[in-house]
């Protein structure tokens, strides 16, 4: 399994070849200008965490080009199909044998609306059970109880956690979320790409060591390899 960070809360995971883009917002962010071309981006399925433009922005000019299932909520998957894209719906508690490994759909406290203000249905984060590894990708959340019930059933090999603060949990927060789910090996995510969001790398990560945690805060288009 391969995950290359996009910027804000964008990944591509590659898992036996098949390519699931993880909340497409690249033509947005001002942190990717001349770095990133969503015309050369593969994606095979894309995770959309919840309807907000910064986490779908390019999902249907990228779904159109690519023929990838949009995989999401009830409300986002159907507004969506509705533009003639293919989709697969899910809900919370829902898991589904999808190619690349099962998916289970997660609770995650935030809103969800699309730019115009029209509804997107309610957040949620995704868990990837793949062939070998297992992660978890948040979504924009707050804290949640509701992050204990992960491990009761997949054994996690990462856990991709929103750190920026003020729209979601900080590094504190991810810290015992990170207990939460117990996975000590953290990818960050949403954080910098705004004033609001903006956080000091190196005290995030000391914070992480000192509790024997590993945060991992990678730069625009690095990868790594689970």
């Amino acid at each position: 399994m391969k995950i290359i960070h996009y910027g804000h809360s964008t990944f591509l995971i590659e898992i036996k070849g098949i390519n699931i883009l993880v909340d497409p917002f690249i033509t947005g962010n001002e942190k990717l200008e001349g770095k990133v071309n969503i015309d050369e981006l593969k994606a095979d399925y894309i995770l959309l965490t919840h309807a907000h433009q910064d986490h779908t922005l390019d999902a249907e000019a990228i779904a159109k080009r690519t023929g990838a299932v949009i995989v999401s909520n009830f409300e986002i998957t159907t507004h969506y199909e509705n533009k003639g894209l293919e989709v697969h719906p899910m809900n919370h508690g829902g898991n589904w044998s999808f190619e690349f490994g099962n998916l289970k759909y997660v609770n995650a406290i935030h809103t969800s609306s699309f730019p115009d203000g029209s509804y997107g249905g309610q957040p949620g984060g995704f868990v990837i059970e793949g062939e070998h590894k297992n992660i978890y990708i948040a979504g924009d959340t707050a804290l949640s109880m509701d992050m204990k019930l992960i491990p009761l059933q997949t054994k996690l090999d990462l856990a991709i956690l929103p750190i920026g603060d003020n729209f979601t949990m900080g590094v504190e927060d991810a810290i015992i979320a990170s207990d939460f789910v117990e996975c000590d090996k953290v990818l960050g995510c949403h954080y910098d790409t705004f004033g609001f969001i903006e956080i000091d790398h190196e005290e995030a990560k000391r914070k992480f060591y000192e509790k024997g945690k590993d945060l991992m805060l990678l730069e625009i288009g690095e990868s790594i390899e689970l």
